[in-house]
């Protein structure tokens, strides 16, 4: 068989430090089987050098900081970088895989020139970013066009959901899209035992191990913080709430803290982010029970991540959670008391409840979504290309 060349556009890069599409590229390039497969991964640096990591070749493109089209620039230049590349060594049937859709507006001019080239175009559409309400009016419009012409001209949509694969297929019926489903992927890890770093997190944010909940993920109002707080905060459980996240005194930590007073309640404890990932995982093991609220999205690595280590589950009841999870987690409504009822009731679960909560969670992961079984289907996918 002849070489693949891949080459991924849209993520930060590897070595991944955090973010979904970087942690999908670094197990894609790490978990690599096919030795005929060469990857060629976009990163943003502070140079243009070129380097080799996982037996991929990565390029660097030192991006200036111009604000909000950022990174439209970066992939714009990465896509640049790429045809002038396949060009200058005469790469046949090479394959350009943009995660996000971004670009989608300068995506016909591209298209033409890799179609020149004999290279496919394949996307990952995300998650409906024109949906999230961290965005006004403008942007909501601008990504809903970008996701619209990516839907156009994509050879292929790799869609990390079913539900997503859905959508795109229902609301882009008229291009008749070429889509397929690929889930993202998790690993259950063993960490082994509570260490010194552990011991010492646990005691600057005042935390007991097995009496806290837990919520993990982006600091923006389609998370569901709001409801999260409110409902907690009505609760009679005595633990706390362990909030980790980017969050800072901005307009929608100030409009939270009005509307809750969460500040007045003493188990809610904002803790900032935790880089470390043997760590975070360690925090995520000793929960007594993670809270998810994400409503947007396709398979979300957060939530993927708490079904391989927390034991018990409390998602949001919206159709790509329960895709995901299905009965390995509890769910809840935005209805008002619900969760809270539901935070009341699991306090009273007994040992074997939680843990049939547990095996179920981890089973889904094992059968479905390690990292191994999806690199294992990428592969396949870039090794039938024509």
């Amino acid at each position: 068989m002849e070489e693949k060349n891949v080459f991924i556009i849209g993520s930060n890069g590897i070595p991944a430090k955090y973010g979904g599409f970087e942690t999908f590229v670094e197990n894609l390039t790490a978990k690599k089987i096919n030795s005929k497969i060469k990857y060629h991964v976009a990163c943003m640096g502070k140079d243009n050098n070129e380097f080799e990591y996982n037996n991929s070749r990565c390029f660097n493109i030192n991006v200036p900081n111009i604000g909000p089209a950022k990174a439209e620039y970066y992939d714009l230049v990465a896509l640049e970088k790429t045809i002038k590349y396949i060009k200058k060594n005469k790469i046949k049937n090479a394959t350009v895989y943009i995660l996000g859709t971004g670009v989608g507006l300068f995506i016909w001019f591209y298209k033409i020139r890799l179609k020149k080239l004999n290279a496919k175009l394949y996307v990952n559409p995300d998650g409906c970013e024109w949906k999230r309400d961290k965005w006004n009016f403008i942007l909501k419009k601008f990504f809903k066009v970008c996701e619209k012409k990516m839907a156009k001209h994509a050879d292929l949509l790799i869609c990390d959901s079913i539900n997503i694969e859905k959508y795109i297929k229902d609301e882009y019926k008229k291009y008749n899209p070429n889509t397929t489903f690929i889930a993202y992927g998790s690993n259950i890890e063993e960490t082994g035992e509570n260490n010194e770093e552990l011991e010492k997190w646990y005691k600057e944010k005042q935390i007991k191990i097995g009496e806290y909940y837990l919520i993990v993920g982006r600091f923006v109002p389609e998370n569901n913080y709001e409801t999260m707080l409110k409902e907690f905060m009505k609760s009679k459980t005595k633990k706390d709430l362990v909030i980790i996240t980017n969050v800072e005194k901005n307009k929608f930590y100030e409009k939270l803290r009005m509307e809750t007073g969460f500040e007045k309640d003493e188990r809610i404890k904002f803790v900032g982010t935790v880089y470390n990932t043997q760590l975070l995982t360690k925090i995520r093991q000793n929960a007594y029970g993670y809270l998810h609220g994400h409503e947007v999205g396709g398979t979300n690595p957060s939530l993927l991540e708490a079904l391989s280590t927390t034991k018990l589950n409390i998602l949001l009841n919206v159709s790509f959670n329960k895709e995901v999870a299905q009965d390995g987690g509890i769910y809840w409504s935005k209805e008002e008391n619900n969760l809270t009822n539901i935070l009341d009731k699991i306090e009273n679960l007994t040992q074997d409840e939680i843990k049939q909560y547990e095996t179920k969670a981890k089973e889904r992961i094992k059968k479905e979504y390690s990292w191994e079984k999806i690199v294992k289907k990428y592969e396949e996918l870039f090794c039938k290309i024509k």
